[in-house]
């Protein structure tokens, strides 16, 4: 492999040397307007994929003294910015493994794969520069939106008419509680994640038809609700909405993530809560009117669960209210149960689970549990990690173009520092 690498990077110099001696149109100085002048056969190096190559170009300069610095156009033909040492596309892959693995570690693999060298840090501050650049786009787009509506992306016909999922969550990551210092306790901020996806199905090697998520989109803010919120909007749209014929709402009972469904979603998704949070729910309701520790309290909590599961959720309200007429009952377990009602009053349009199986919907949420595992969790919550707010956000928003199938765009306009 080492020879192979060696000889590879003997003949790209040499093609590179050759393309470079191409005698291009005598180019005009960008300020004066008057014709530059050759410095002859300038000698240009970088760290490429397959190790260091070197060759000579020609270089171009104003005869009037003008500040314009050199002028190269192989370089420009090439997609090389002055002073830049790394090639793209190796910035690219170190980038790609900082998504999945922490900066050191993308460091050995990354010369374990190229044979290139490249320290931690240095890997570190290309995402911080794609990351910023995610980011620009991002709020681009949702400049974009607050103008005009906008537009939908090209989605497969195969998927267009399958049922469009919608969920929201929130995960808990670990900040520094100062910027630019380590020390001090550890600050929990929530990060919100949503993720939209096509239901469909496929065929098992046994013959049984299983659901599927297709077509997967995921958004994530560090921020206020409102912030997803506005997120979720751009998204929607641009994943189909306006054109679904059925979509959906999945999510637990978050009450900022319901605000978002009703003021955003309510009017063409019919919002389902999810089944095991309010079995949940109602199990926590069960311990404090007949005690958690008993059989009795099991045994109803096993026969409420099942109704809630085939739509008879009015008679587990029903069995809750007849519970609070118990004359010695505490005081705190009266209130766990009254709360437990209301929850259940207030999402009895979302918890018709026997309809929703009828129709082959999902009842639970977990295609954003499983999204915030993927994007947040595997990533940020290993063993000691502790983030400054800029270092979290421009990684996550490389984690989001990886998922989202957007990664190769940022580098195709790359905003990476040249001189790293």
């Amino acid at each position: 492999m080492t020879f192979g690498l060696a000889v590879a990077r003997i003949v790209a110099s040499e093609s590179l040397t050759q393309r470079g001696q191409t005698e291009y149109t005598r180019p005009f100085c960008p300020k004066c307007g008057r014709l530059l002048e050759s410095k002859g056969m300038l000698r240009r190096s970088v760290i490429s994929i397959i190790g260091p190559i070197s060759w000579k170009r020609r270089g171009w300069r104003c005869t009037r003294g003008c500040k314009i610095g050199q002028i190269t156009p192989f370089d420009k033909e090439l997609g090389l910015q002055p002073n830049q040492r790394v090639s793209n596309e190796v910035k690219q892959i170190g980038c790609a493994l900082a998504v999945f693995v922490p900066y050191s570690i993308a460091s050995s693999l990354l010369k374990m794969l190229t044979g290139v060298e490249i320290s931690s840090g240095t890997i570190w501050n290309w995402v911080q520069c794609a990351g910023q650049n995610a980011m620009i786009r991002l709020e681009n787009e949702l400049s974009a939106f607050k103008e005009k509506s906008s537009e939908q992306i090209d989605i497969d016909s195969k998927f267009i008419k399958l049922p469009l999922l919608i969920g929201g969550d929130g995960v808990m990551v670990p900040f520094r509680p100062h910027t630019g210092s380590p020390k001090g306790k550890t600050a929990w901020r929530e990060v919100k994640v949503g993720i939209f996806a096509r239901l469909g199905q496929r065929v098992t090697k046994k013959g049984k038809t299983v659901s599927v998520l297709l077509h997967r989109h995921l958004v994530a803010v560090l921020g206020n609700i409102d912030e997803f919120k506005t997120r979720m909007q751009v998204a929607a749209v641009k994943q189909g909405i306006l054109n679904a014929e059925i979509v959906v709402w999945l999510s637990d009972g978050g009450r900022g993530f319901w605000r978002v469904y009703n003021e955003l979603f309510s009017g063409r998704a019919q919002g389902i809560l999810d089944f095991y949070h309010a079995a949940q729910n109602v199990w926590k309701g069960a311990k404090n009117w007949l005690d958690g520790r008993t059989n009795k309290a099991r045994e109803w909590f096993d026969k409420a669960r099942h109704r809630l599961r085939h739509g008879n959720a009015t008679k587990v309200i029903d069995d809750f209210q007849e519970g609070l007429t118990q004359d010695n009952l505490p005081e705190s377990a009266r209130k766990e149960i009254k709360n437990v009602i209301a929850y259940l009053e207030t999402h009895k349009n979302h918890i018709q689970y026997d309809r929703y199986k009828e129709l082959e919907l999902p009842i639970g949420s977990g295609m954003v549990e499983s999204a915030c595992k993927w994007l947040i969790q595997q990533r940020f919550k290993c063993v000691g990690m502790r983030w400054s707010e800029d270092g979290f956000n421009n990684l996550l928003h490389l984690r989001l173009a990886w998922v989202n199938g957007t990664f190769e765009e940022l580098f195709a306009e790359t905003c990476l520092p040249p001189n790293s």
